[in-house]
């Protein structure tokens, strides 16, 4: 007799999860048809009940880490997007820590001046995206580690140690995430091709990762509507294409079309919000380069890493994508020069106690002049006072220009310009009392101007300095090296 029954399987983290389960459960004897739906974290199952039960086919699902429960009669347990309890517990949890950390930022930089603070680089973003991938490759092994098998048995069979074929699919995998994550920078960049609209595009990229990240923790539930699914046809492609090539090469190559995974929609939409082609291809190759040593070593990690972990491991992955998200964030509300990044926002706590140096601009004649070195280690100074409504000459020199700090863009002054070897000139009159920000092209390196009514009073010039942060010597937002 063939009945259906419905249940939960938590623990789903994206669309891929879906796959997994039904993979899983239609190779069990007796099983007709199985429908897995990852937003709601349900499962409609029918099967012969002469050939197999209901036990048996949690049993094989709780396998790859999901907890089974029949889905009762009870108004919560019909509505799948009702958010519990443990949920609540967890989102307040996290909120009064992340609370608690900004308090803590704001008596440290109030009162802990003199402590040196590091910067979050990309250098550090392209480590935590690393570990992101690091963290992810156990999750690459549920859904492709059979790929991994298939050609490993083959090298066996004909007598083979399986390193040139590990080597060849890590190559194709690389080269396969490395050209879609230049694909979505270009997008990026043709969507965003004016400051506010990068820095628009930045915001809306770091949203989506938070988003991505909440989901992959678990806590609101109604956020799983928010998702993007492989096009049927890149589906149907990529399945027909991997049965057909038993070449590592081509297969580590069909593995970037699988957008389905949560944390690579996660990093391709952050691709897309750098704006750049170059940029979009460096992160993913990060990522996949992360991905590579549990893939290719899973046979060894998957004997002592249950499923269970598995799932808490991506759950840390989830934090990390969070991170990256409010990084990507503040990039984008920097581009835009509305202050309300962090580096402007923390001058309205900061209190700098040292006395004012050298970034006074210098009036000769009929215009005001500042000076500024440009190295790989960023701007030298990185913030100036002006005075109100006299012409500024700002004179850049170009000493070690890189791929991060090859481009300046102010906003509200609506400049916007390439850095070249040796001097520059750049002309601007600033007509409103108040901070000016600025940074470079991808909104990691920041400047400020301090623009006052009368430069020569020493005690507003103090006020205002007071209110801006100092950068740490030697940092560049982009940690480029040349």
């Amino acid at each position: 007799m063939t009945i259906t029954k419905k249940f939960k399987a938590k623990g789903m983290h994206c669309t891929s999860c879906e796959t997994l389960i039904e993979r899983a459960a239609e190779k069990i004897e007796g099983v007709d048809l199985i429908r897995a739906d990852y937003p709601s974290e349900t499962v409609e199952v029918t099967f012969d009940e002469n050939k197999t039960n209901i036990e048996e086919i949690f049993k094989t699902i709780e396998e790859k880490g999901y907890e089974c429960s029949l889905i009762g009669d009870t108004p919560k347990d019909q509505n799948n997007y009702t958010i519990d309890k443990s949920s609540l517990k967890k989102f307040f949890g996290i909120a009064f820590g992340i609370i608690g950390l900004l308090v803590a930022g704001y008596f440290f930089l109030r009162f802990g001046d003199s402590i040196p603070i590091p910067e979050i680089s990309a250098n550090m973003g392209y480590g935590l995206l690393f570990l992101v991938g690091l963290l992810t490759g156990f999750h690459c092994v549920s859904m492709c580690g059979g790929f991994v098998v298939s050609y490993t048995a083959k090298d066996r069979e004909a007598g083979r140690t399986p390193h040139k074929s590990h080597m060849m699919y890590g190559i194709g995998k690389l080269i396969s995430y490395t050209v879609i994550g230049a694909s979505f920078g270009l997008l990026g960049s043709i969507i965003a091709f004016t400051p506010m609209m990068r820095g628009v595009a930045g915001i809306i990229a770091g949203l989506f990762l938070v988003v991505f990240g909440l989901n992959m923790l678990n806590i609101f539930p109604v956020l799983r509507k928010i998702r993007f699914k492989t096009p049927q046809f890149i589906s149907k492609f990529t399945s027909k294409e991997t049965q057909k090539h038993s070449s590592p090469l081509v297969i580590g190559l069909l593995n970037g079309l699988m957008i389905a995974c949560g944390p690579l929609q996660a990093i391709y939409i952050m691709a897309a919000g750098t704006g750049s082609a170059l940029e979009g291809a460096k992160l993913l190759f990060i990522f996949a380069l992360g991905t590579l040593p549990v893939m290719i070593g899973f046979g060894f990690v998957t004997s002592f890493i249950s499923s269970k972990a598995t799932h808490k491991i991506l759950k840390a992955s989830g934090a990390i994508v969070i991170i990256l998200g409010l990084v990507m964030m503040n990039r984008g509300l920097a581009l835009t020069g509305t202050g309300w990044d962090a580096n402007s926002l923390i001058a309205s706590v900061s209190a700098e106690e040292n006395e004012v140096t050298g970034n006074v601009a210098a009036v000769e004649g009929e215009y005001q002049t500042i000076k500024m070195d440009v190295t790989r280690y960023g701007w030298s100074p990185d913030k100036f006072v002006l005075k109100k409504g006299v012409p500024v000459k700002w004179i850049i020199n170009g000493k070690e220009i890189t791929g991060c700090n090859n481009a300046i863009q102010v906003p509200k002054l609506d400049l916007d310009f390439d850095i070249k070897p040796g001097e520059q000139v750049i002309e601007f009159t600033p007509n409103e009392v108040g901070t000016v920000s600025w940074s470079c092209w991808m909104g990691m390196i920041p400047g400020t101007f301090v623009v006052v009514d009368d430069t020569s009073d020493s005690n507003e010039v103090q006020k205002e300095l007071e209110a801006v942060p100092e950068r740490p010597a030697g940092t560049c937002g982009c940690g480029c090296g040349g």
